[in-house]
């Protein structure tokens, strides 16, 4: 070549060097592509089919629960923030017995102002709701029964409810679900007794034609009729609650148009009051008079006097004994005030932003600012509430090494045994896990004991319209993380 056209060229054979040689680092420093989502085990995939849902419907995480730098046995859009529905409970139980330890107690204090003279008092009797997420029926009678004790049998004045340790907006039991008489839809109060519902039991009496009907708590001024008739002869039991054609809309009177048939033998039939604020006053007005104790006033609401001390206090069963009826049977409003307890001690006055705010705090002192669950109301009763498959197993795994894991695993249902898993088709036995279930949401989380000795964390949720159809899937997937090798 020429030389001068040569030296006309060389600056630009060596932009093309420097270029080629840019363009070769660059390609060297590129991360590899991002590997595809690990493939779900065969019998996942299967009933996923059969379910018809999609596999993005499903996050999953299985990891060692005991050793927290193991990698993730399985996991797939475990990163993705999505409706927990009641698993929710495993981050409000475990955070309170961290904070308030197992052992903790609700108090629930009685004062008297007055003068007791002759089994009378002349003055008022005041009953502070601090709460207690258990004061049922059978522990209401042994408060009012320790009130006897005192020597009080006619109170010559009220029975005062003061209600306000807890700082709630109204609450319509109808708007989660339009199903207002669904003891799950109780909201969480101060002084709440017997979860605000009605317990009727229907014992037949084949010679009279009749079932007899008892009621508990029993209910100042309510009419309530002490039997219904029996269905013809030779009828199954079926829909029984159907077949009462129930009119409990009425707080003041119940109705059954129907029949009871005699094939259910004793049945028993939680039903939510229709005036749940009013709920208290007669339940505690109805079980006083039960107890042979005379009012001249009323069961009202108001404060404690100021610088009144309590006579006794009734005191709740522990927190590790809630705990356990929380997730064994996924009760929605003990979660709630489980979930307003730390709130309440901390602050003195429970509200829902401040139990937020207590939870908030403890996982960011706990885990970080990374996988913030969006809580809500703690009881996973939510269409808002929110977190992924990775922060809830990162959590159970602390949890697992927590001097409180036994309390929490103790309290979660086992497969095919108790709980709301009693009916599981999975391996009996294998596993302690919490479910969680809505309209469009299927969930289930909690320890796998595997056939090879370990212990691994599950964590499945499907979010989808037909979500209710994937319980074979999470099922597969219990057993898969058993038989894991």
């Amino acid at each position: 070549m020429n030389p001068a056209i040569c030296r006309r060229l060389l600056p630009y054979l060596r932009a093309l060097s420097l270029l080629l040689a840019t363009a070769t680092g660059l390609a060297a420093a590129q991360p590899l592509a991002a590997p595809a989502p690990a493939p779900l085990p065969p019998a996942v995939e299967a009933a996923l089919a059969r379910a018809r849902l999609p596999r993005d419907a499903l996050s999953v995480l299985v990891v060692d629960a005991q050793d927290g730098r193991a990698p993730a046995r399985l996991t797939y859009r475990a990163q993705v923030p999505v409706n927990p529905a009641s698993v929710m409970k495993l981050v409000t139980t475990y955070a309170a017995l961290d904070q308030l330890g197992p052992a903790y107690t609700w108090s629930t204090p009685v004062y008297v102002d007055g003068v007791v003279r002759g089994g009378s008092l002349k003055g008022n009797v005041y009953i502070r709701g601090q709460g207690d997420p258990k004061l049922v029926m059978e522990r209401l009678w042994l408060l009012l029964r320790r009130l006897q004790g005192q020597g009080i049998q006619v109170i010559v004045g009220d029975i005062v409810l003061d209600r306000s340790a807890f700082d709630l907006a109204g609450h319509d039991p109808a708007l989660f679900d339009g199903e207002p008489l669904r003891p799950y839809n109780a909201a969480p109060d101060a002084l709440l007794l017997n979860f605000k519902s009605v317990v009727m039991g229907f014992v037949p009496d084949v010679g009279a034609g009749v079932a007899h009907i008892q009621y508990d708590p029993p209910m100042s001024g309510v009419q309530r009729p002490d039997s219904v008739a029996l269905a013809a002869p030779g009828t199954g039991c079926g829909d029984w609650r159907g077949a009462l054609r129930a009119d409990l809309s009425d707080p003041v009177r119940t109705v059954f148009q129907g029949a009871y048939p005699a094939a259910c033998g004793e049945r028993s039939w939680a039903v939510a009051y229709a005036d749940p604020q009013a709920f208290a006053a007669r339940a505690v007005e109805g079980m006083w008079r039960t107890l042979g104790g005379k009012l001249t006033g009323s069961v009202r609401e108001g404060k404690v006097p100021a610088g009144l001390q309590p006579v006794f206090s009734a005191t709740s069963p522990s927190l590790a004994e809630v705990v356990r009826d929380v997730n064994k049977f996924s009760n929605n409003v003990m979660a709630q005030h489980v979930f307003l307890a730390p709130a309440l001690q901390k602050n003195g006055v429970a509200t829902w932003d401040g139990a937020r705010e207590v939870l908030r705090q403890w996982w960011l002192q706990r885990f970080g600012a990374e996988g913030q669950p969006v809580t809500d109301n703690g009881a996973g009763l939510s269409r808002e509430a929110r977190i992924s498959a990775q922060a809830l197993g990162r959590m159970l795994q602390a949890a697992w090494q927590s001097p409180v894991m036994p309390e929490l695993v103790a309290s979660l249902p086992v497969a095919g045994i108790d709980g709301t898993l009693r009916r599981s088709k999975s391996r009996t036995g294998s596993a302690h896990l919490k479910t969680g279930s809505l309209r469009d949401v299927l969930a289930v989380a909690g320890y796998v004991h595997a056939d090879d000795g370990r212990r691994y964390v599950l964590v499945a949720i499907v979010n989808h319209p037909q979500a209710a159809a994937a319980r074979p899937v999470l099922d597969a997937l219990i057993d898969w993380t058993a038989g894991v090798p």
